[in-house]
């Protein structure tokens, strides 16, 4: 890509990093049927890895700026707290799902799609500071984006989204990587200095659907041991995993 103008570059490195979010889509082709309680366990491997991701989010930003963060945080939970409501005030159909279960579907894609919004301003301003250190930040992100296209997948698959729209789904979410990663290349100084706010809000906004609307469901029908497990399991998983990158 190094032949293509520097906007188009950027461009395309972020449309690569939204692409790879529906890679997490891959495993759930395996899985032919879904039960109630897979569903939950489903959901506990999604809440762990948003927890996880939630984490290391939140360790970046600390670095940028913590008071930044921690305001973004609770805007972030502000935000989920107002789009839950007005989710619940409308009859909502996502694809051939109603009720409780799309707008559970709704939410989870709402919330990683601002989680993407942080990425995509940490593309671009990784660019500003030159090419080689961005394309090794750019193919972090991407590998980044596979686990949270699983989460994604995890929430969708298993209230009967087919494979093909969990994928479409999952890179629908991250398209702000590519959309935003162009304006923040130009203007950098300005989005770098509200990135920390972005990453304070995303990760905010993941921690409290985790525990609000994922857990809970889950813990009606899955054995609470194993749901800690897989929370326990993802999580580290995504932690320790984020520190290889």
């Amino acid at each position: 890509m190094s032949s293509f103008p520097p906007l188009l570059q950027v461009f395309l490195y972020g449309l690569l990093t939204a692409l790879a979010t529906g890679l997490g889509a891959v495993p759930f082709a395996f899985a032919r049927t879904i039960s109630p309680r897979t569903l939950a366990y489903t959901s506990a491997l999604a809440s762990g890895l948003m927890l996880g991701a939630s984490f290391g989010l939140l360790s970046e930003g600390a670095d940028l700026g913590r008071l930044a963060t921690l305001v973004g945080a609770n805007l972030g939970v502000l935000f989920v707290l107002a789009a839950g409501r007005l989710l619940g005030d409308h009859e909502l159909q996502f694809g051939a799902i109603r009720g409780e279960d799309a707008r559970k579907m709704a939410l989870i894609v709402l919330v990683m799609t601002v989680h993407s919004v942080a990425e995509g301003v940490a593309i671009g301003t990784a660019f500003a500071g030159g090419t080689s250190l961005a394309v090794v930040i750019t193919a972090a992100i991407a590998v980044h984006n596979i686990p949270e296209g699983l989460a994604i997948s995890a929430v969708l698959r298993p209230r009967g989204v087919s494979l093909a729209a969990c994928a479409g789904w999952s890179i629908l979410s991250s398209l702000p990587q590519p959309l935003l990663a162009v304006p923040s290349y130009l203007f950098v100084e300005s989005f770098q200095s509200l990135l920390p706010y972005g990453i304070g809000f995303a990760a905010g906004a993941m921690v409290f659907m985790v525990l609000v609307e994922l857990l809970p469901d889950a813990f009606e029908t899955g054995r609470r041991s194993v749901i800690a497990l897989l929370v326990s399991i993802a999580m580290v998983a995504m932690v320790l995993f984020q520190q290889t990158l």
